[in-house]
């Protein structure tokens, strides 16, 4: 088994979800009192977006970049960046390691695909939802990506880093985030990508009509067949 290397904390709420799904992951496909080895650094948020608002994607991507260096040096087989938004310096922290980086956006081009989903929408941060470093993977895979519009990235935004990131779960938000869904799926969306590793936390599956892409749960679960050769 290969050991996972995970950067973690942005925000900790959605890191535990990491830890628990790929732990789970091994345990259903080897049994008995298997676990997964894992690596954990975990960043400390506050910093981080800090960096993001003020728009200092480098120091940001210096900070990974050391956290991923840090996890190969202690025996890490690959990088897992527990987060959608930190991807933007995907290729600035895999040019500082010589192992692997899991990119979570393809990851979930692989399960869009299997799904047979060609139009999705997007929800996340107002970064992963506006800025070219997420949305350019996916389209390079082939798929039509839709988020919201106006004043509506704002308040996504919110939910995610005013709530979400601090243990916040409100119905109110839930609804919002439902209404937002349904507008995107009657503008053709089959399909939604919970684009923030926090939004799991507050939509599931059987609150929609069209198939919801957990990243958070995609994510971690690739990182599990990764570590077992699956």
């Amino acid at each position: 088994m290969k050991t996972i290397g995970l950067i973690g904390g942005m925000s900790w709420e959605s890191t535990v979800t990491y830890y628990q799904v790929v732990n789970e992951t091994v345990k259903e496909a080897l049994g008995g009192l298997h676990s997964a080895k894992i690596l954990l650094y975990s960043v400390d948020f506050d910093e981080i977006e800090r960096c993001q608002s003020a728009g200092e994607w480098d120091k940001s991507a210096d900070i990974l970049a050391d956290a991923a260096r840090r996890l190969e040096a202690a025996g890490a087989d690959f990088i897992v960046i527990c987060t959608n938004t930190m991807h933007k310096v995907a290729p600035q922290v895999r040019e500082r390691v010589s192992i692997p980086l899991l990119h979570i956006a393809e990851a979930t081009a692989r399960e869009l695909r299997a799904a047979g989903v060609e139009t999705v929408a997007l929800l996340g941060t107002s970064y992963t939802m506006t800025q070219d470093f997420y949305v350019d993977v996916l389209r390079r895979e082939g798929f039509n990506v839709l988020v919201p519009e106006g004043e509506a990235i704002g308040q996504v935004n919110s939910v995610i880093f005013d709530e979400l990131c601090v243990g916040v779960i409100r119905e109110e938000s839930r609804r919002l985030l439902l209404r937002e869904i349904d507008k995107l799926q009657k503008r053709g969306a089959q399909g939604v990508i919970l684009g923030c590793t926090e939004l799991g936390l507050l939509i599931h599956a059987d609150d929609l009509s069209i198939p919801a892409f957990d990243t958070a749960l995609i994510h971690a679960r690739a990182a599990a067949q990764l570590a077992l050769g699956l």
